[in-house]
């Protein structure tokens, strides 16, 4: 029992810390912790800034129980990368709107190459004001 105890110079003594780290995290991540919190920035008494802050910290199974499992369905968060479910569809939305929008942009840019260019019109605006003073 005297193991578990420190002496300090005053003749009092206190229980031993035995928690390491690793114990402290399991009980955080098991429990999960809150931490809130605001920063404001005022000048002059006129806000600026306000950012407010809410932190989870908690394990994956802890906050699955919470109903908490939004990186599950992020296909930027999850290591499925879009290749199945939701992502998987969200893809494949975007490829055909890509698709239609890359057809749309060639149509528009044949129709424009049918169209004269500007210099030509200009040209050709001259020629048949020229031609209208001569009558």
């Amino acid at each position: 029992m005297d193991e578990l105890r420190q002496q300090n110079p005053y003749g009092l003594s206190r229980p031993q810390s035995r928690d390491s780290l690793v114990d402290v995290l399991d009980r955080v991540l098991d429990k999960g912790v809150v931490i809130a919190g605001d920063i404001a920035i005022n000048l002059l008494d006129i806000e600026l800034l306000t950012i407010k802050v809410r932190l989870l910290i908690a394990s994956v199974d802890k906050a699955k129980e919470m109903g908490i499992d939004w990186w599950q369905h992020d296909p930027q968060l999850s290591s499925r990368n879009g290749k199945s479910g939701n992502g998987d569809h969200m893809m494949d939305d975007l490829r055909a709107q890509n698709d239609q929008l890359r057809a749309r942009l060639e149509k528009l840019e044949s129709h424009l190459g049918a169209l004269p260019s500007p210099a030509s019109q200009k040209a050709s605006t001259k020629q048949k004001a020229g031609r209208s003073r001569r009558k």
